[in-house]
């Protein structure tokens, strides 16, 4: 971190940690809401339902809807890595011997 950034005021040391006294931010002004919105849906949806919902997206699939194929592979399986972070992946994996 420069010199400049520092004298601005950022109150962090010479490796970018914040110093002691520093007061915190406000954090998510959000997260208190979406919190309690996850709740709800979570009280709401009981195992049946998701068993039903999950079956409907795999018969749906399964009739060729591409956009529901996506979507359960991408949930199952993950989505796809892109190729440039693979390679900087075995780049990294190799140059630690992994």
């Amino acid at each position: 971190m420069t010199t400049e950034r520092l004298a601005k005021g950022a109150k962090r040391d010479e490796h970018g940690r914040f110093l002691p006294g520093t007061t915190p931010g406000p954090g998510n002004p959000y997260a208190k809401r979406v919190g309690q919105l996850r709740s709800a849906l979570l009280n709401a949806v009981s195992e049946d339902d998701m068993r039903e919902i999950i079956e409907a997206l795999v018969a749906k699939a399964r009739k060729g809807d591409i956009a529901a194929a996506r979507t359960l592979f991408d949930r199952v399986l993950g989505k796809p890595l892109e190729p440039d972070i693979i390679e900087r992946i075995e780049r990294l994996e190799a140059r630690h011997g992994i």
